[in-house]
């Protein structure tokens, strides 16, 4: 594809969210979700991949099948003959659409079989800026929290289950987006400064694993042993950033996560946060499978790779993601 028509499809997708996220009326919001997805559809597509052509079809279908539910509810919202039952219910309604288009929950089956057929920089996108339109939509009507809660349950123990047995790493990916989705919903119930801090530490990991998966074209857990013995550096980086992903202490992934913990026992969520607590160590198990097994196997240095350059904002990124807890408790303490 032309870089013009990039462009400007980049720009749509971008002005799509914003038009969203700054709405007044959810049926303006609804029209910014579909410029949104209408704009990335050509990104997705790669006229040598079948397989992207595929992920393309699905995430079109799912996602119209949810803007159709959120257009359905937002005229029951709107129709003012009803009774407050019917409110209650389109309310549900609205929060399920939204949760669709998030990939949590149980309505997270679309999301594997999707990312399974695209490149890591759709991918990357799909992961971050995809979540933002609906993530504030959805903080417009948190009106029932067990439903919500109930959400954030399944998003955590079955993104912890089906991630375990997993090689694919965009597989892993995708199941440790939808426990982190769980995450950010937690956050959200909270208040909106905790899920946007959640989610820019979010974006910093993801980028720091995503850029140099992308750069190697490393799609599965056995490509680490071939691509990674040119540079040992590389590869200690890389398992940090997998730690910091799962929330471990001393890296930046700990924070956000510690400030939900924290703000979800403050507010007499004690259940919430205990199950988000089990299930993240649930998740550790296949973070610290592709970290351990990338640190523990060695072999001579790779001569074919080795004239790969590291990018230099990739080793700045890592600086951010590891030694970011310092920096924030710094700050913290100051102001």
């Amino acid at each position: 594809m032309n870089f013009m028509y990039k462009f400007l499809f980049f720009y749509t997708m971008i002005l799509g969210t914003l038009l969203s996220i700054s709405s007044m009326s959810w049926i303006t919001a609804w029209m910014g979700l579909e410029i949104n997805l209408l704009s990335l559809m050509p990104l997705m597509k790669k006229t040598k991949n079948m397989y992207s052509s595929e992920s393309t079809i699905k995430y079109f279908i799912i996602q119209a099948m949810a803007s159709a539910l959120l257009l359905f509810s937002v005229i029951i919202f709107y129709n003012k003959s009803m009774n407050p039952s019917l409110s209650s219910f389109s309310s549900i309604f609205i929060n399920s659409a939204l949760f669709m288009k998030l990939g949590a929950a149980p309505f997270h089956f679309w999301l594997p079989e999707v990312i399974s057929g695209l490149d890591w920089n759709i991918i990357f996108i799909i992961f971050t800026w995809q979540k933002i339109a609906p993530s504030i939509l959805l903080s417009y009507c948190m009106n029932s929290t067990i439903f919500i809660s109930t959400i954030i349950i399944f998003s955590s123990i079955i993104s912890g289950f089906q991630g375990m047995n997993q090689t694919c790493i965009r597989k892993i990916l995708t199941y440790s987006s939808i426990n982190h989705t769980g995450w950010m919903i937690s956050a959200l119930m909270l208040s909106m400064k905790i899920w946007l801090y959640y989610f820019l530490t979010y974006v910093i990991i993801n980028m720091n694993i995503i850029m140099i998966l992308n750069q190697y074209k490393i799609y599965f857990i056995s490509h680490f042993y071939k691509f990674f013995n040119f540079n040992k550096k590389l590869k200690l980086f890389y398992m940090m950033n997998f730690l910091s992903l799962a929330g471990l202490p001393p890296f930046l992934g700990f924070l956000p996560k510690w400030f939900t913990v924290y703000n979800l026992v403050n507010d007499k969520f004690f259940v919430l946060a205990t199950v988000l607590i089990i299930t993240t160590l649930m998740t550790l198990y296949f973070y610290l499978r592709i970290s351990f097994s990338t640190l523990t196997f060695y072999s001579c240095e790779s001569m074919i790779y080795s004239n790969k350059n590291v990018n230099y904002m990739y080793m700045w990124l890592n600086f951010l993601s590891l030694s970011g807890l310092i920096i924030c408790s710094m700050i913290m303490n100051f102001y």
